[in-house]
């Protein structure tokens, strides 16, 4: 009765052969604990068979999505389909989700279903995505103590049931008639415990653990009667190396068969449990044959596979195990206690295997980015549609990491902030494309992580190759890791300072190009020196306090900008680090910035802020969604006595109309400032619905003149560098003579001299 194969469920279901009946009571347990909302509700059947308990659900007021990979099952039911029950061919386990929507059911079901499924954690987790907030899973299933034991496999044991429970904040249990119905809500996240046996015995210090992927990129763990999940390993035997100490005893706990030129040591990891010191080598196994099973039932109940993105959500793993998958996939396991970790030098294969949902979501956020303007070259968009994208956040789901709009974090500081992330696909386009590569190029990319890494050595192709610099052991250990796991082998990551480029790496002409990848208040010389001459340095640049990722082309030693896109990286980590000088003003409720200079004198500000406030409207207005970033630079480098006035997020204010969170481009006077703010027109009736016009607020007895200089700024950007877009600009190395400087604003950095020129005073 325990069918395993497609076939065996279609001859099934073809000779219109039932399972056990709903009974009265399953009904009654639906109907007071997962009625179905005023709305009616959406409704989920996974594995429904004939339809008996679909059909049930819609004539309760659900709306019912009913699944089955049984094409005979399905056959039928759609020939007594009522409306309100929609039948969809599909394997939860093996197929794309796609057509089930995350938030999407108040109820999702499995009834007789949930003991023939494999990988059960990993479907509950999938299915679990789908359920809108308060709704519910319900399982029901025989159980084992009233089952024959020759029907085993259709019932669950006390231990699976708690196992089927422990990713829930709320899981109740009932009866049926014998059956067990299991009500599951709100899945937990993050709740990943490490977990640790008895005192090892003496012979058990040493040993070997593999850690085996499937085509779709899933490890292997078992469940273990000590009821925590672990790698398939075990001790060593004798002078055994730890290669073929990890493939035996995969071949005896999984019954996969693995040859041991396939087993790559990554990592020996040495720990003290009980007293006693323990040695795991970490053992990749990159190919492997068979079907896994349960070997030994005195060791494991179960073995299953899992995405790398729901280990975290995981009740207990063994601790070499999570080490262990640490040492793989470095940050899968967010707050693993620090192990000693000994890496072997000795690289590994590339290990392929993705998800089907995987290579639709590549497709799909490379088409976006394409629709979207960011990536016009075939080779760009080629490289976005090869690279998996999500074996370089392997600790996210994969619908985070294509997305196409989203940076995805990976690493924060002690207080939260983020220090290293995978970059918006649209971003990481543009600056790519702004490099203007061809193939055999060599590029230096400052700020790793191994993706954008790849999508660079991708463009450059086989001949090509990519240096890739950050001063962050854990940053470069990823990289090392994912581009060994999934990369073109054509990455070099070293630790290092970026200010310094890589000095050691350098072609005979220089780079071909330069991209940085972290937020720069300056432009290190060495990226300059480094660079070939007529190439491309991409980089995100502070001007102000305000970002945009500008592409500069070398010409001897001064930087041409080519381009300015709008955008927001993570800060600077290194030398070149720079904490802004602020002045707090009301006891911190506001803040004064000064991002490029010293803090100027705010002696009195502090008593005209009490004092009235004097507005002026500019006249200049802008739509919903129109951009206005070139206004931002315009008065930044232009006025001089710039600063921001910023908000404090957690706090009211009684000054006007400065956005929560938000920085006010803001100047300076005796006792006296004005900032400029944004606000609806709405007191007109001519006034186009939705546009904002920039008003100068000002305090202090120097407020309007003030006002005024910052209001005929604003009104000439609208009349003469509006219509011009960005400036152009040059950036000379420090030291620079003032007379070698074109006409224009400069802004003086300690290894550099920008020089804007706007349209409206080109000569």
């Amino acid at each position: 009765m325990g069918y395993v194969q497609q076939e065996e469920w279609n001859t099934h279901y073809a000779q219109e052969r039932r399972f056990r009946s709903l009974g009265d009571a399953e009904r009654a347990l639906l109907a007071e604990h997962a009625p179905a909302p005023g709305d009616g509700g959406r409704a989920l059947e996974v594995g429904c068979g004939l339809g008996e308990l679909a059909l049930h659900l819609a004539s309760t007021g659900y709306r019912v999505d009913a699944v089955d990979w049984a094409d005979s099952a399905l056959d039928h039911a759609r020939a007594t389909s009522p409306a309100g029950v929609r039948w969809l061919r599909l394997d939860v386990e093996r197929d794309d989700l796609a057509l089930l929507e995350e938030n999407t059911y108040d109820l999702i079901t499995l009834r007789l279903v949930y003991a023939f499924l494999g990988d059960r954690t990993r479907v509950m987790h999938d299915l679990g995505r789908r359920l809108r907030e308060n709704g519910a899973i319900v399982v029901i299933t025989p159980l084992a103590a009233n089952t024959p034991s020759e029907k085993r496999d259709i019932a669950l044991d006390e231990d699976e049931i708690s196992l089927l429970s422990a990713g829930w904040e709320q899981a109740q249990r009932f009866d049926a008639d014998g059956l067990a119905v299991v009500i599951l809500r709100s899945p937990r996240l993050n709740q990943i415990a490490v977990a640790e046996k008895h005192k090892p015995a003496a012979h058990a210090v040493t040993g070997a653990c593999a850690v085996v992927t499937d085509t779709n990129g899933r490890v292997l763990l078992g469940r273990s009667t000590s009821q925590m999940w672990e790698l398939p390993g075990g001790r060593t035997e004798g002078a055994e190396p730890f290669e073929q100490t990890a493939v035996r005893e995969l071949a005896e706990e999984t019954g996969l068969v693995a040859d041991p030129v396939d087993a790559h040591v990554l990592s020996l990891l040495w720990d003290d449990n009980h007293g006693i010191s323990r040695l795991t080598a970490v053992v990749r196994v990159t190919a492997h044959s068979g079907t896994s099973t349960c070997r030994e039932p005195d060791k494991f109940t179960r073995w299953e596979w899992h995405p790398l993105h729901t280990l975290a959500h995981l009740d207990h793993i063994f601790a070499p195990s999570a080490q262990a998958l640490d040492a793989v996939w470095p940050g899968v396991l967010p707050g693993l206690p620090p192990a000693r970790a000994y890496p072997h030098a000795i690289a590994h294969p590339r290990v392929d295997g993705e998800p089907a949902q995987a290579v639709r979501l590549r497709q799909d956020m490379t088409a976006k980015v394409f629709a979207d303007g960011w990536a016009p070259s075939n080779q760009v968009r080629a490289a976005l549609r090869a690279v998996p994208r999500h074996r370089f956040t392997p600790e996210s789901p994969l619908t985070t990491a294509y997305d196409d709009d989203l940076a995805v974090i990976t690493r924060r500081d002690d207080e939260g902030q983020a220090t290293s992330s995978v970059s918006a696909a649209w971003l990481q386009a543009d600056m790519i494309e702004s490099l203007r590569l061809e193939p055999g190029m060599t590029v230096c990319e400052v700020g790793s992580g191994g993706y954008n890494a790849e999508l660079l050595a991708h463009v450059v192709g086989p001949a090509g190759r990519v240096v890739s610099v950050d001063i962050d052991p854990y940053v470069i250990a990823r990289t090392h890791r994912f581009t060994a796991e999934a990369g073109s082998g054509r990455v070099t990551a070293l630790l290092g300072d970026g200010r310094l480029g890589a000095p050691d790496h350098v072609p005979g002409a220089g780079f071909d190009g330069c991209v940085i990848t972290h937020n720069c208040w300056d432009i290190a010389p060495a990226w300059r020196e480094q660079l070939a001459e007529g190439r491309y340095l991409v980089l995100p640049l502070e001007i102000h306090g305000y970002t945009r990722a500008i592409t500069f082309q070398k010409h001897g030693d001064v930087l041409h900008a080519r381009g300015f896109t709008f955008c927001g990286f993570v800060r600077d980590l290194g030398s070149a680090s720079r904490t802004t000088p602020v002045a707090d003003l009301r006891g911190g409720e506001l803040q004064l910035r000064f991002e490029d200079g010293e803090p100027a004198d705010v002696s009195g500000i502090e008593d005209a802020l009490c004092g009235p406030r004097h507005e002026l409207p500019t006249g200049v207005t802008v739509a919903p969604n129109e951009s206005f970033e070139t206004l931002q630079l315009y008065l930044a480098t232009t006025l001089p006595g710039f600063c921001r006035l910023a908000l404090d997020r957690a706090r009211d204010t009684a000054v006007a109309a400065v956005p929560r969170g938000a920085n006010a481009p803001t100047l300076l006077g005796d006792a006296s400032l004005a900032y400029l703010t944004h606000v609806p027109v709405t007191d007109t009736a001519t006034s186009e619905k939705g546009r904002a016009e920039f008003i100068a607020h000002a305090y202090g007895p120097d407020g309007a003149r003030l006002a005024e200089q910052l209001a005929a700024a604003v009104r000439s950007w609208d009349r003469d560098a509006r219509p011009h877009g960005y400036p152009e600009l040059a950036v000379f190395p420090a030291g620079t003579a003032n007379r070698d400087l074109p006409a224009g604003h400069a802004l003086d950095k300690p290894h550099s001299r920008l020089v804007f020129t706007w349209h409206a005073e080109t000569p």
